[in-house]
């Protein structure tokens, strides 16, 4: 992946951890910075990254860019020519596949404290498919689900005492 379609897709999870249901525009990183970290990158420069025709980014501009999206400085380069970020080895099963999409969905919801403890604890586990399997089946037995938060977690119910449906 380009360095400009990091970029574009950083802006898109951007405006949906913060709850616009799109991706943020240039422009939006541009203020977003200045308002929270009081440094900036102008919009033509972010277009230009997207666009290719700035295809290295200074030291300085790297690490305002990751500090703003919450990613590590390494991300915003180029990848290699050939380069695959799914597991391409024979040995990479379907459980080593559900784990590693399981913690690229908690990177998703990383606003989402909670969800994404969730999340990264089933990849964490030796069955992770069979914690699905289970979540499937308690989700699809009537009630099931309100009675074990019940007694787990009471205070994830509905503080009128009634059962969610």
């Amino acid at each position: 992946m380009r360095l400009g379609e990091k970029l574009r897709y950083l802006r898109e999870a951007e405006g949906a951890l913060r709850g616009l249901g799109r991706e943020m525009t240039q422009l939006e990183v541009s203020r977003a910075m200045k308002r929270e970290l009081k440094k900036t990158l102008s919009q033509s420069y972010l277009s230009q990254i997207e666009s290719g025709a700035r295809p290295h980014l200074t030291n300085s501009t790297r690490m305002l860019l990751a500090k703003f999206f919450r990613v590590h400085p390494g991300y915003l380069v180029d990848d290699p020519e050939g380069y695959h970020t799914e597991l391409i080895s024979p040995l990479a099963g379907q459980e080593d596949k559900l784990d590693l999409w399981l913690i690229e969905g908690a990177e998703h919801f990383r606003a989402d404290a909670e969800l994404r403890q969730a999340l990264l604890t089933v990849a964490r586990h030796e069955d992770s498919r069979r914690c699905l399997l289970l979540l499937e089946a308690i989700v699809n037995t009537q009630g099931l689900a309100d009675r074990l938060l019940g007694v787990l977690k009471p205070e994830a119910l509905p503080s009128n005492g009634k059962e969610r449906s």
